[in-house]
């Protein structure tokens, strides 16, 4: 891909936890780039610290070493240019789909039919027009993913962090999940930070991957994909490349 100005560079994170048992590092001199308008995907085993790595790349975790520059400056704390998606969505039970996306837009204490406006527009762009009413509860785990995604680009990020969205969905429903995110990426254009224990997931959806050790987790490789979308996962191309990932994985393959 054309490389464009770097939207975030990570040196050197380490974050060391203490707890009755002693010291505990969950991830040790991790650095990597991030480039405006990139799909990067970072790839590690089960509770490796890719979590632990999100949260201090959102701001909602302190590092105890190194540094995260954001747009050129050293950047502590939450960052309202950076959103998250998780796996366990916290959509809000009582409140319907356009209620739950408009969330963050309220608070800004935006205009009701602004706000209704952009968050119309996403719910149509993740596929959800018609269900502006409809309760959590009344929705399938991948239209529940798709709101959570709504909501955060609703929130106009500039980077979305996105940690293992579809880990908890069936393979047909993960599968078009991964289909339409490309999909609303590519019209979007975010840059987008997306993590995965899933080697096939990593290398369809990502410009490159940043593959991690098992804990503490460390950068073991990178890997720039220049195969073009959409994407055969039964390709020599694409099954070369994740025979070459996973044999250099920490997964349990």
């Amino acid at each position: 891909m054309e490389r464009l100005e770097k939207r975030m560079e990570v040196k050197d994170l380490t974050k060391t936890f203490f707890n009755k048992k002693g010291y505990f590092t969950a991830i040790e001199d991790v650095s990597l780039d991030v480039y405006d308008g990139e799909f990067l995907v970072i790839l590690g085993p089960g509770r490796c610290g890719k979590t632990v790595l999100l949260n201090i790349l959102s701001g909602l975790d302190e590092q105890t070493g190194g540094t995260v520059i954001y747009n050129g400056k050293e950047w502590k704390g939450i960052n309202p240019e950076i959103g998250m998606v998780f796996q366990k969505l916290a959509l809000m039970p009582f409140k319907t789909v356009i209620e739950n996306v408009e969330l963050a837009l309220k608070f800004r204490s935006m205009e009701k039919q602004k706000r209704r406006e952009i968050s119309r527009y996403y719910i149509d762009l993740v596929g959800l027009k018609g269900f502006e009413d409809y309760y959590p509860k009344q929705l399938s785990g991948g239209m529940q993913q798709r709101v959570g995604i709504a909501r955060a680009y609703a929130a106009d990020p500039k980077l979305l962090i996105m940690d293992e969205p579809f880990g908890k969905l069936d393979a047909q429903t993960r599968y078009q999940m991964q289909e339409d995110l490309l999909k609303i990426w590519e019209k979007e254009k975010r840059t987008i930070i997306f993590v995965t224990n899933n080697i096939e997931e990593a290398c369809y959806l990502g410009d490159r991957i940043i593959l991690l050790s098992d804990c503490p987790a460390k950068v073991k490789a990178v890997y720039p994909i220049e195969m073009p979308r959409p994407r055969d996962m039964v390709s020599k191309e694409f099954l070369d490349l994740r025979t070459v990932i996973s044999d250099n994985t920490d997964l349990s393959i």
